[in-house]
């Protein structure tokens, strides 16, 4: 594969992760409004409890979006400081071979932990988002069943 294909995979790619996790923020905000504009007159009750729930994993879903997305950003700044160092162009470590290694592997290390935790929030930020709505759906089945039990 020619490297400019390589790079525009490699742009594609990148942009089809950022419109998956900016979606995933999306639908979480709209679910946050429209449950609580469902809740809207209504008294406490303990039936709302799976709401509650729904609610706060929606709102940890949207940080875990958050948080992928300061982690990407990170391993996408990482990797251009990256590119200026291998190619002798950084202005703090130049062209010396060991300064050159030294930097490169460090860089690398923290990139793969960087990897790790975009990933490990990535995955959180689906299953918590999947988990709001099975509370909500929970909870809106449990209030449709106390109405027809009045």
């Amino acid at each position: 594969m020619q490297p400019e294909q390589t790079m525009e995979l490699y742009r594609q790619l990148r942009a089809s992760q950022d419109k998956y996790v900016y979606f995933l923020l999306a639908a979480v905000g709209a679910a946050i409004a429209f449950a609580l504009n469902q809740t809207q007159g209504l008294a406490l009750a303990l039936s709302q409890i799976p709401l509650a729930v729904g609610i706060a994993s929606w709102g940890l879903s949207f940080f875990c979006g958050c948080q992928n997305l300061g982690y990407t950003n990170s391993i996408l700044y990482a990797n251009a400081e990256m590119l200026k160092i291998e190619s002798g162009n950084h202005p703090e470590v130049g062209n010396h071979p060991q300064m050159v290694s030294a930097a490169s592997q460090g860089i690398r290390i923290a990139i793969e932990r960087n990897i790790t935790q975009a990933s490990k929030f990535g995955k959180l930020q689906f299953s918590l988002f999947v988990t709001g709505v099975f509370s909500y759906v929970v909870w809106h089945t449990l209030e449709m069943w106390l109405r027809v039990q009045t």
